[in-house]
């Protein structure tokens, strides 16, 4: 659902009750005359002073050309000093340069798109009826809620309409109200849809373009999105780029249309890129260990506010459910993307109050979100390259705060991961720990996967998912798929058996590190059981083939193995024994020295089976057809019956005669004779009926009637 920001003034409201036309005594008069004037001469003051205004190291808000308004504001929030980058770039954006700014997380970047925002609409004099005026997009939902959140807080003394338009919510209450906004903060997929679909959309009066988390905007995952977008919107404009790991890509600057951008980046020339009060260590683990150090940590701070960052969204769902079930001391909270977008709004907030909480998300929650007074960043899933390692451990040590962030690296990706960090100036400390202070719940994790088959699925899941991200990395001198210690791994997930990654037979990987194969014989997994089955297999005494060796072409082995691969059907069929005709004598001892003749066999009783199937369905047919000709006959009988009944004859037996009256009623005590009849009948129509006999036709009809009558 969108919010908005609605604030408007009534000049009505404004002038004092009066008494015969005149005001009454005591009140001061109105001056909402002289309100416009006033602007206007702050408008005039404001930009005047943009051009000989010079800002110093220790300044405050005052001391820049701000309106009145957002002045009350940042007051009001507590805003008293500006940061470094709120120093170097709000008076360049207010003179209308395009800006291209990159510092530290959490530097304040947010007031330093914002205040621009607001000073460019207040000095255009921008109205509701003026329609978009600024566009801000970022990367995630929470980061764009976070950002409204501080519209809200520090622009409510000003005019404008603010909307949140976001995936996941109303997008018919977005459709009729949009073109009602001054201010529009949103992602790249819900705007695009608005643009497409929404005849309301308009930005033919648009003038202020801010892409926060800039980088991330305008990769790759968002490239098709914001090319569309950039070509919507009109050329001539102010255009706003700020992240923590700035790009400054020419093809990209050039998508933008940005005129000879003011870089700035108050932290380019320090000796660290993190914050100077994050402590940075990591930590050299086997991959089948991290489920273990990881409860072992959560075990050991309690107490504490902790983010715990994933690879994949099914890694983040497994990790919560089992740890769930395994009832840790801290309340546990999941963030991922495939989560219903009111869900993810109450788990932000949540965190945000909570102090003794963690936070297991993956890197949605990496970018931008200021997460207040978080102790701990752990890294479980090595980040991809040093941009992101950065956005990950700026989730504390936020606003000269303090804080701790530990990397967990897997052994073949320490080399490379310090390297790569100590290049871009990042400092990192490698730490040890004890091993006794580690605790397995493999024990109960494996209890709890018997019990429940969804969560043994999810298990299975979190594993494809985290063997696939690795595959995909870009840097394989890092990240390399065939140095996994697999089986490992799946055990600390609480799976006896490594579930198959189709992939990587596809490529030459087998799932387990290291495995002895017989050139004779090879075993795979049979496709529709991802689990397996255990199968004694009798090994050569050649030496262990190494991967690399048995994938590569030169070597002869690998293509018999492939010739040889069987599977458990055709195992079974092998070791397959025919049964014997065993008699036991009269003293009880088994006895199955027989002919030739008498052992059973297999090709003669498949014969016998084959010509007993014939016959029966031979049998079948018959009856089939039998049944087919009774039930036409009867059918041709139905329809001759009904012929028939269509016409009845008055002797038919069915004809209802109940309507005739009753004999015994009719002659008096049952008698039927004449005599009875002569006693049932009145005298005077006796004697008319003894004179019938003699009464000619013409003196019938009139007896007939004089009856009638």
């Amino acid at each position: 659902m969108a919010k908005f920001k609605i604030k408007t003034k009534s000049p009505a409201s404004n002038v004092p009750k009066t008494t015969n036309g005149k005001p009454k005594e005591g009140k001061k008069p109105n001056k909402f005359k002289f309100s416009v004037k006033n602007e206007d001469a702050e408008i005039a003051q404001l930009t005047e002073r943009y051009s000989t205004v010079k800002i110093e190291e220790n300044c405050s808000f005052s001391d820049f050309p701000l309106s009145k308004k957002t002045l009350q504001g940042l007051t009001q929030g507590q805003y008293k000093k500006p940061t470094a980058i709120q120093r170097e770039s709000i008076l360049p954006a207010l003179q209308g340069k395009d800006i291209l700014a990159a510092a530290k997380t959490g530097s304040g970047k947010t007031l330093a798109f914002l205040i621009p925002v607001f000073e460019h609409l207040y000095i255009n004099r921008w109205t509701r009826l003026d329609g978009l005026g600024a566009l801000i997009i970022t990367p995630t939902r929470e980061l764009a809620l976070q950002i409204f959140e501080t519209v809200a807080k520090i622009g409510k003394l000003h005019d404008f309409t603010t909307g949140l338009i976001i995936g996941g919510q109303n997008l018919k209450f977005e459709t009729k109200r949009l073109h009602q906004l001054n201010i529009i903060i949103c992602t790249p997929g819900r705007l695009l849809q608005h643009m497409d679909q929404n005849p309301l959309f308009d930005c033919t009066n648009f003038k202020m373009l801010v892409l926060d988390e800039a980088d991330r905007c305008l990769d790759m995952g968002f490239e098709t999105a914001m090319n569309a977008i950039i070509g919507n919107l009109p050329i001539t404009r102010q255009t706003l780029l700020f992240s923590a790991t700035q790009t400054k890509s020419v093809k990209d600057l050039a998508r933008l249309n940005m005129k000879d951008p003011v870089y700035v980046a108050p932290h380019e020339k320090e000796q660290y890129t993190t914050p100077n009060r994050l402590q940075q260590n990591y930590v050299v683990l086997e991959l089948g260990d991290k489920l273990m150090m990881l409860w072992s940590f959560l075990k050991a701070h309690s107490k504490q506010k902790i983010i715990v960052f994933f690879a994949t969204c099914k890694q983040v769902k497994y990790f919560y459910q089992i740890f769930r079930k395994l009832r840790p001391n801290i309340l546990l909270l999941p963030l991922y993307g495939g989560m219903n977008q009111e869900k993810r709004n109450n788990i932000y907030g949540e965190f945000c109050t909570r102090n003794n909480v963690c936070l297991m998300a993956t890197d949605i929650a990496s970018r931008g979100l200021d997460f207040p007074k978080v102790n701990w960043v752990v890294q479980l899933d090595c980040p991809e390259d040093t941009t992101q390692y950065i956005h990950r451990a700026g989730r504390t040590a936020r606003l000269n705060t303090s804080g701790e962030s530990l990397l967990v690296l897997l052994p073949q990706e320490e080399e490379g991961v310090v390297a790569m960090l100590e290049k871009t100036k990042v400092p990192i400390n490698k730490i040890s720990i004890d091993q006794k202070q580690l605790f397995s719940p493999i024990v109960k994790i494996q209890s709890f996967l018997a019990q429940s088959p969804e969560l043994k699925e999810t298990a299975k899941r979190a594993f494809i998912a985290y063997v696939k991200s690795v595959a995909l990395m870009k840097n394989k001198k890092i990240f390399d798929v065939a140095k996994l210690d697999l089986d490992s791994y799946a055990k600390s997930l609480g799976l006896l058996v490594a579930p198959r990654v189709r992939f990587l037979s596809k490529i030459g990987i087998k799932n387990v590190k290291n495995v002895k194969a017989d050139v004779s014989v090879t075993i795979a997994e049979d496709e529709e059981d991802s689990e397996g089955e255990l199968f004694t297999v009798k090994q050569s005494d050649k030496p262990v083939l190494d991967q690399a060796q048995s994938t590569s072409d030169s070597c002869p082995v690998s293509t018999q193995v492939h010739k040889k691969k069987m599977t458990k059907v055709k195992i079974l069929k092998r070791s397959l024994v025919t049964n014997k005709k065993i008699t036991f004598e009269e003293s009880g001892d088994a006895n199955e020295n027989h002919d030739e003749d008498e052992v059973y066999d297999i090709e003669k009783a498949r014969a016998q089976l084959r010509l007993v199937d014939a016959a029966d369905k031979e049998r079948y047919k018959d009856l089939r057809k039998a049944k087919r000709i009774a039930k036409k006959e009867k059918g041709k009988r139905k329809a001759d019956d009904a012929e028939m009944d269509e016409f009845p004859s008055e002797e038919d037996d069915s004809v209802d005669l109940n309507w005739l009256p009753d004999p015994d009623k009719v002659y008096k005590n049952g008698d039927h004779t004449e005599t009875g009849m002569k006693e049932q009948v009145p005298k005077k129509k006796r004697k008319i009926i003894e004179k019938i006999d003699d009464i000619t036709l013409t003196e019938a009809e009139q007896l007939a009637m004089n009856l009638l009558l």
